[in-house]
């Protein structure tokens, strides 16, 4: 297994946000079918201000340039959705130009056993 955290901003509009959140509580099937067949095993968005941080476990062989945006191919809907959820998105300072959600570097890690 990996793990990837990434970060990406709300643009800063309370009525978005909501919005944002609102989808996220109902993503799409065909968004979830989407992510589980290119190998992210889990998924978790969490959000502080405007500001989103993801957390991915995948499967060895995951590729994060290579796969993440991958799964808009695995159909229609899947794309319609990035499309959608870019009008809320804006990038985090920083990020590269080729970047949407920016990956982040880990700088600690506490594990038992």
């Amino acid at each position: 297994m990996k793990t990837f955290a990434m970060a990406l901003d709300l643009k800063n509009d309370q009525k978005k946000i909501e919005k944002y959140i609102d989808y996220h509580r109902n993503v799409w099937a065909e968004v979830t079918e989407g992510l589980l067949s290119i190998g992210i095993t889990e998924m978790k968005i969490f959000l502080n201000g405007n500001r989103l941080f993801m957390f991915l476990r995948t499967e060895d062989n995951f590729d994060l340039e290579r796969d993440f945006q991958r799964y808009t191919s695995t159909s229609i809907r899947a794309k319609k959705w990035d499309e959608l959820m870019r009008n809320y998105q804006q990038k985090v300072p920083g990020a590269g130009e080729e970047e949407w959600w920016s990956p982040m570097t880990e700088v600690f890690s506490l594990m038992e056993g």
